[in-house]
């Protein structure tokens, strides 16, 4: 039995209208406008949601958590504001949204069902330390893990998640601030989650969710299911 069950993402924002208008185009979702200047966007399904919610300070370092998108071609993305920041060392492309916060573009032949392909997060830096946040996440929302041969390890068949995969990648470099894109859950039990490995840090229980941290300090909220 999961611990939660995937809820919807968050983005940072310097421009909410600015960013989630470039990732309603890039992921097929809907933009709508709140009070006080956030957006968020919506899909078929609620798990779709994307909040992009406004914050003070800029991007500063190379995203910890991204996302990787299908799409038809580069110059679609590059069309509603991306810019390709490395072209030739990967089997995809390397790509930056009007913020500057990296994704990852992989051009599909055909017609393209599901936008949003997977998503990645760095981690400790070492395959171990991948596989060990990627079985948190398993166990957490009650997906499979598999250790690629590649060195990294990934969630995959998470119950309605509207993406592929969720990524772990070992780096060299620590964590330093507050990631930019982080998940939601739902959860009928929090102290499930603390007794898991996860910590408080930021219970905004009259707001309706608390911010914790996955064992490697990655953010990500819950809500009470």
């Amino acid at each position: 039995m999961p611990l939660a069950t995937f809820k919807d993402l968050c983005l940072d924002a310097r421009d909410p209208v600015l960013l989630g208008r470039f990732w309603a185009g890039a992921l097929g979702l809907e933009l709508h406008r709140q009070e006080g200047g956030d957006t968020y966007l919506t899909g078929p399904t609620p798990q779709h949601t994307i909040w992009v919610n406004r914050v003070p300070e800029p991007k500063t370092v190379k995203h910890r958590v991204h996302l990787d998108v299908n799409t038809g071609s580069v110059a679609e993305l590059e069309a509603l504001g991306a810019t390709v920041l490395d072209a030739e060392s990967f089997r995809w492309v390397l790509m930056a949204d009007p913020e500057g916060g990296e994704l990852c573009a992989f051009v599909r032949e055909g017609p393209i069902t599901q936008r949003l392909f997977e998503i990645v997060v760095d981690t400790g830096d070492s395959p171990d330390e991948a596989h060990r946040s990627a079985a948190w996440w398993a166990e957490l929302l009650g997906g499979r893990l598999v250790d690629s041969e590649r060195g990294f390890s990934y969630v995959d068949q998470v119950p309605g998640a509207p993406y592929d995969s969720l990524d772990f990648i070992p780096v060299p470099e620590p964590k330093t601030v507050k990631n930019r894109v982080h998940l939601d859950v739902s959860t009928p039990d929090l102290g499930a989650l603390v007794a898991a490995g996860a910590t408080v840090l930021d219970d905004r229980a009259e707001l309706g969710w608390t911010v914790l941290a996955d064992p490697a300090g990655n953010e990500f909220c819950a809500f009470p299911s």
